[in-house]
């Protein structure tokens, strides 16, 4: 393993130790335990989720099919969450003597995926106001219903009020969570069960409805969530190498397009401007003529970028490069991409 951040191949893709930790604790101190159901959808990494394992969490949610199957090989089985919809159950009923699995329904066809597949407990997805999925809250105690008649064990409700975590200002993130969750809270009394599961990064501490709290964006945080008052600080940043320095006052490295996740927008610098990303290339406008080392910005110079989205970004990588100041103290692989 290398040692100093001087000698990584760029582009590559750094945690900051001290701000990570720090995110972390900050985490821990609203919700310890079960009270967290960590995503791995924005870290997607298996020694990542058992770093928080042992901090308490040991309870995971996942996007895709992949990332639980992830988990289970890694040995992190009490408790995973499938939340989102699938049809390819027969996966996870494959491992379903290995872990206790999850899977989100809203549907009679999801809900006979899950009973075909062997999966054996589901959680109902119930609509709260992002248009994606999750069922009408009338209709979430017939599908209860309808999954125990299947045999499977109905868990409780979920709900995802993503539409709702960007929200500036702090009084109506709140008030409109609650209003949110609100409908979840009906169907949840409605359909039975112990869980209630939701929320995310943006309403973390808001959402005071939820049973358990589906946050992963907070451990690395980006420029986005940056923006909001949370007790969090970017930790992720994208190492890269300046290649070419042009006369006309910019200089071009090599992190662009396939190293960042780009749907939240452009990368940014503490530098400088970033004018535009290519493919392999970032294109920045420095704020003053000399770096901060005091010399004029050469080709060879490193520069370290922020992701506007960390889940996106964290997919074009293979690994974390975990560093305290210029030192690399550890290399963690980036496991459950891909579907």
């Amino acid at each position: 393993m290398v040692r100093t951040v001087a000698q990584l191949r760029t582009p590559a893709l750094l945690i900051d130790t001290p701000t990570f930790e720090a995110n972390l604790a900050a985490m821990d101190a609203v919700l310890p335990g079960p009270r967290l159901r960590p995503h791995v959808k924005a870290t997607k990494s298996t020694t990542l989720a058992r770093h928080l394992a042992e901090g308490g969490h040991r309870s995971f949610c996942a996007a895709t099919p992949r990332e639980i199957e992830g988990l289970v090989a890694a040995g992190l089985v009490d408790d995973l969450l499938l939340a989102n919809e699938t049809l390819d159950t027969a996966r996870l009923g494959a491992l379903s003597e290995r872990a206790n699995i999850t899977v989100a329904v809203d549907s009679r066809a999801t809900i006979e995926a899950a009973a075909s597949g062997g999966v054996r407990s589901v959680l109902i997805d119930v609509n709260v106001g992002l248009p994606r999925c999750g069922c009408e809250p009338a209709e979430a105690p017939a599908l209860a219903e309808l999954a125990r008649s299947s045999g499977l064990e109905v868990r409780g409700v979920m709900g995802y009020e993503g539409h709702l975590l960007m929200v500036t200002d702090r009084a109506e993130r709140a008030q409109r969570t609650a209003e949110a969750m609100a409908l979840l809270t009906h169907a949840a009394d409605e359909v039975g069960g112990d869980v209630v599961s939701g929320g995310g990064t943006g309403t973390f501490d808001v959402n005071t409805s939820c049973t358990e709290i589906q946050a992963g964006s907070y451990a690395l945080l980006d420029t986005d969530y940056d923006t909001l008052d949370l007790p969090f600080a970017k930790a992720l940043s994208v190492l890269a190498t300046v290649i070419s320095v042009s006369a006309k006052g910019w200089i071009i490295a090599d992190a662009g397009l396939k190293a960042f996740g780009m749907d939240h927008g452009n990368p940014s610098w503490d530098d400088g401007e970033v004018f535009f990303c290519s493919d392999e290339h970032i294109t920045l406008l420095p704020t003053d003529a000399v770096s901060s080392n005091g010399a004029a910005w050469k080709v060879g110079d490193r520069v370290r970028l922020w992701p506007a989205h960390v889940d996106p970004t964290v997919a074009r990588h293979q690994r974390y490069h975990l560093v305290d100041g210029d030192d690399v103290v550890d290399e963690w692989e980036i496991d459950l991409r891909h579907w």
